[in-house]
């Protein structure tokens, strides 16, 4: 039996995949595939709980500090102290979650997170809130997320076989996208009928629901780590980053784009809608918009498969740059809601082809660390950004900061795109596998006539740490 024929035939004992040229709809293909399993249904759910949740609290918190008695200014602080608490944790979180249970380490970040906005919610009620705890629980909450992220993204590849990454990867992004437009909506009518008391309220029991219902995930035991020190680990870590250009090439642009992100979506956003566009409704309708492109986007991607998945990426990135031109001028609500519309779509293509090169490039035994350091250079720079968007839009004009933000997003992608080993990635198929967990990789090492790819092989191989069932 050739290997094409024995890929098909353990696909279809499986009930998973389909034959090369068979045509299948999105939901039959879904339904057979990453849907079929348990935990990635649990994942899923557990994600758009939370992340629902999250964006009640994304559109609150900026009015939060406001009716505390904020200025612009301490709007960007609150947000740059959830960030440095968010950048000093996320490589302890990574080192912890490539040895101990990913789910369990989200669920005690999840805890945290509850907690943090139930006293902030508190506070906000009892009319006892003043800008400096706001800023203290946020920093509680981005210690939360320094350590469920990297937990987060190791996780995923646990919970599926790894022919079936991309599509998960692109629901589960969907998903969540999803969650985000009932969320950002539901937060701007929180916000601005029941007051940001209420909104964190509600965020801190979507951060308790899902940390509950993460507990009924299951996983085989993990191998036995080898000992060494944390410091080593992330030494590891480090050696794995730095050895592949393509992927500190992303990350160093991605730098500048995710300080632009944040300082659009957390300050100039907010304060463009508070001062010309209606306040926290319109904002949340424009966040609504962003989550349904994004909602599309993975939609797409769950159907397109490019095989250059970082040249697919970063063409889609300059895009978002519509949005921050339509808040710059700026435009009437109806047209910010387009541009928001398309800069969803192109960021989460991005996201959905990032996380699939990660996912197929990296050691499963090294995900969460080089995501950590993935991240970590990622936010590097919203912390400033978002300190000095206030001060920056009060001196020079939020037009001109939100311009320039825009020209910087339309070009950087595409001088990223010089670097060869970016162009030069391609999609790898995994090696066909057998039995109902695919553990065992195919004996033969030649796929249609050429050599099947090492890191597919490596990828293969390293899946100790499957999903059980």
């Amino acid at each position: 039996m050739q290997p094409a024929d024995r890929a098909g035939e353990a696909a279809r004992a499986a009930g998973k995949t389909s034959g090369p040229g068979r045509r299948r709809g999105i939901g039959t293909a879904l339904l057979g595939g990453p849907l079929s399993s348990r935990n990635f249904r649990l994942l899923s759910a557990c994600s758009v709980i939370s992340v629902g949740g999250s964006q009640i609290a994304t559109v609150a918190v900026p009015f939060a500090v406001l009716r505390s008695g904020g200025t612009a200014s301490d709007v960007g602080y609150v947000a740059a102290a959830e960030l440095i608490a968010m950048i000093g944790s996320l490589l302890a979180g990574g080192a912890i979650a490539d040895r101990a249970p990913r789910h369990r380490v989200m669920m005690a970040a999840e805890s945290l997170q509850a907690v943090a906005q139930a006293i902030a919610a508190v506070l906000l009620l009892t009319g006892q809130a003043r800008v400096w705890q706001l800023a203290t629980l946020a920093a509680a909450g981005g210690v939360g997320f320094g350590f469920y992220y990297p937990a987060a993204q190791g996780l995923l590849p646990q919970t599926v076989q790894a022919s079936q990454l991309a599509q998960a990867n692109a629901l589960f992004r969907t998903g969540r996208n999803a969650a985000s437009i009932g969320g950002a909506a539901l937060g701007g009518i929180l916000t601005g009928l029941a007051g940001p008391g209420w909104a964190l309220a509600a965020d801190a029991a979507t951060f308790a629901a899902a940390a509950a219902l993460r507990a009924g995930m299951r996983f085989d035991r993990l191998p036995p780590a080898q000992a060494a020190s944390a410091f080593r680990d992330l030494r590891d870590g480090w050696r794995e980053f730095t050895s592949r250009r393509w992927l500190w090439a992303v990350v160093a642009q991605f730098m500048i784009v995710t300080g632009i992100y944040a300082a659009a979506m957390q300050v100039l956003g907010p304060l463009t809608a508070h001062a010309q566009l209606g306040g926290a409704r319109s904002w949340g309708l424009i966040t609504a918009a962003y989550a349904v492109g994004a909602v599309a986007g993975g939609l797409v991607m769950t159907r397109y498969r490019p095989d250059r998945l970082l040249v697919a990426g970063m063409l889609s990135i300059p895009a978002y740059s519509l949005l921050l031109f339509a808040l710059a001028v700026p435009l009437p609500v109806p047209l910010d809601l387009g541009a928001a519309l398309a800069a969803g779509g192109s960021l989460e293509v991005f996201t959905v082809c990032w996380a699939t090169t990660l996912q197929q490039e990296i050691p499963p035994d090294k995900l969460s660390r080089i995501v950590s350091y993935d991240a970590l250079g990622g936010i590097a720079a919203t912390p400033v950004a978002t300190a000095v968007a206030g001060p920056a839009a009060a001196a020079l004009g939020t037009t001109a900061v939100l311009t320039v933000a825009g020209a910087l997003v339309a070009t950087l992608p595409l001088l990223v795109l010089l670097t060869p080993e970016v162009r030069h990635i391609r999609r790898s198929e995994p090696i066909p596998l057998t039995g109902d967990h695919g553990l065992k990789p195919a004996p033969p090492t030649r796929v249609d006539g050429r050599r099947a790819r090492p890191t597919a092989v490596f990828a293969v191989v390293c899946r100790s740490d499957r999903v059980s069932g």
